[in-house]
């Protein structure tokens, strides 16, 4: 064959792209169970987090076990426990296109060194450019927040990404989700200064309302599917 042809290229070429492709998918196969543990790991470490529990790569594992452990469970929107199903397993991402009633609910109860319990409630939603998540925990009242953390995918740098910072996070410690009647009022994220005095506002971030609001939004439609529980 000549190899200055059109014929030798073209095949040395889709050979070439054939032998990339399958070294490519052999790697990313053989590294999948190794993405895996770490987002199972950075999943836990996020969970301790909301709870003011400081853990790395390292030990978040042996720390995830010994303050929340088996005490994880499934509820459906009644607030009766599901059997059969892991709380750390649900993906959010696929439960929240779901509606109220199909939807699972995972909880995970933290019991802390003082032998205080924390209820930390995962949620997911939409922020300007990305999905955006986060974990709630309530103390034992499960109405008063302890502590809150978010993440996002793709938030601009600097403002909508402002909500993995403890600027925003940390307001929303001592906020509630049930006003005095008991009626579910969630946390509302207003324009900066609005929040003054509010046990249901936060101050959103400057320059990043879609993603505040996004927030807000986030809150109010995963937090009234544990309303009945909650209650309880």
């Amino acid at each position: 064959m000549d190899r200055q042809g059109n014929t030798y290229t073209f095949l040395y070429a889709s050979v070439m792209v054939i032998v990339v492709a399958a070294i490519l998918a052999f790697l990313a196969q053989s590294l999948k169970p190794m993405q895996d543990k770490n987002a199972a790991v950075a999943k836990k470490m996020d969970i301790l987090k909301s709870v003011q529990i400081e853990s790395t790569a390292a030990d978040a594992e042996v720390k995830f076990e010994k303050y929340i452990g088996s005490n994880a469970y499934v509820l459906n929107i009644n607030g009766e426990k599901q059997s059969g199903v892991e709380a750390f397993t649900v993906d959010l991402a696929k439960e929240v296109k779901k509606s109220d009633a199909e939807r699972a609910y995972p909880i995970y109860e933290c019991k802390l060194d003082n032998g205080s319990v924390k209820y930390i409630i995962p949620v997911r939603g939409k922020g300007l450019w990305g999905p955006i998540w986060g974990y709630v925990s309530l103390n034992d009242d499960k109405n008063t927040v302890f502590g809150a953390i978010f993440g996002h995918k793709g938030e601009t740098p600097g403002l909508g990404a402002e909500i993995t910072t403890p600027m925003f996070q940390d307001p929303f410690k001592g906020k509630q989700l049930f006003d005095q009647g008991g009626s579910f009022a969630s946390i509302e994220v207003v324009k900066q200064g609005q929040s003054q005095g509010d046990l249901h506002k936060v101050d959103g971030i400057s320059g990043g309302t879609i993603t505040s609001v996004g927030v807000g939004t986030m809150l109010e439609d995963c937090l009234v599917g544990y309303e009945k529980f909650l209650k309880n």
